[in-house]
């Protein structure tokens, strides 16, 4: 059965869950809003799902519940923080803002993070700079675990390391948020509980045999990079460069040996203004738009579909209508509000979706 919650009453259970738990109220008021945006945008598995982990963390010590990032160092556009294990969607809004604060005087501002926790979607980022007429980029590593064989091989070395990247065009962003491997850790661990497959060979096992069981990676096996057996050189080429764009340039990375659940990021801004300027910017960014709007499909097929708009789309029906909430999600949530004192919509306040 899927239900549907008001918005604001996720982004109140999650904040009041999150400070329960020993958050501070200005990290726990941005992970809440992060996560009800992953689920807005229909990034389930990045969402509110990563609440009742959130919640353990905090418990355990693994995250720290409150303070700033630490600036390592600070060089005109660019500037290095340490994380110091602090939520990593609160770390990444504040260098998210801080970026594109330099950008608007050098035209480009760049922020580094090390030992940030886990940073969740990295679409969530990208709206709001964009509707403000600046390009952000956002690199997401984690150093302390291992899902993706380099290309030819078979032990995993890296993380599915994604890139996302918020395009102004005047009108609704273009929002490219994509991991450098087929599929995400998170995926496999949802179809792995549901016991399911996944939707095509995208993990190989120990051998090096491609197969759709995310159960293999259990047991030595790995996820494929972008281009799997036959063009997995270009995901292993990008994902070579995420590791180097944050890991490398905060410093701080595998060769260091952590084992904690988190991220190392690179924020990267771009004012248009300070280039061409943002009208010419925009001009441009909307022509290839329409253009590829405009592009004739086979068949039977779809009209094309700019990276983004189907997320857009679904946030603006849920903030109207509610956010759609599985069963299986909806218990889980629940659980951890009995659990924590903090109620969450009664059955009252649910309808089943259409």
């Amino acid at each position: 059965m899927v239900m549907r919650i008001n918005p604001a009453e996720l982004q109140r259970f999650s904040c009041d869950i999150l400070t329960v738990a020993g958050m501070a109220k200005a990290p726990a008021e941005s992970v809440s809003v992060g996560l009800l945006e992953a689920q807005l945008l229909g990034h389930v598995t990045h969402g509110l799902a990563l609440l009742p982990d959130y919640v353990e963390e905090l418990i355990s010590g693994s995250m720290t519940p409150s303070g700033m990032p630490a600036e390592l160092s600070s060089h005109g556009a660019v500037a290095n923080w340490d994380g110091q294990r602090l939520p990593g969607l609160w770390t990444t809004e504040l260098a998210v803002l801080e970026a594109e604060k330099r950008a608007a005087t050098f035209g480009i501002g760049a922020v580094s993070v090390r030992n940030s926790h886990h940073i969740a979607c990295l679409a969530t980022f990208l709206e709001m700079p964009a509707r403000r007429n600046k390009m952000v980029m956002i690199f997401s590593s984690d150093p302390s675990d291992a899902h993706v064989a380099p290309f030819g091989g078979l032990k995993p070395v890296m993380t599915p390391n994604p890139i996302a990247v918020g395009i102004p065009t005047g009108g609704d962003p273009v929002m490219v948020d994509v991991s450098t491997s087929i599929t995400t850790a998170g995926l496999c661990g949802m179809k792995r509980s549901e016991g399911a497959d996944l939707p095509g060979h995208w993990v190989m096992d120990k051998h090096g045999t491609p197969t759709a069981d995310p159960k293999v990676m259990l047991d030595g096996g790995s996820i494929l990079p972008i281009g799997g057996l036959d063009h997995g050189h270009k995901g292993f080429g990008l994902s070579l460069m995420v590791e180097a764009l944050t890991q490398g340039l905060a410093g701080f990375g595998r060769a260091d040996g952590p084992t904690q659940w988190g991220a190392s990021v690179l924020v990267l801004v771009l004012d248009p203004a300070l280039f061409g300027g943002t009208g010419a910017f925009n001009t441009q960014t909307s022509w290839l738009v329409d253009a590829c709007h405009a592009s004739p499909v086979r068949n039977g097929s779809n009209a094309v579909r700019l990276p983004g708009e189907a997320g857009l789309k679904r946030k603006h029906h849920a903030l109207e209508h509610g956010v759609e909430v599985g069963e299986k999600l909806y218990g889980a949530l629940q659980e951890l509000g009995n659990q924590r004192g903090v109620p969450l919509a009664t059955a009252q306040a649910l309808t089943p979706a259409p």
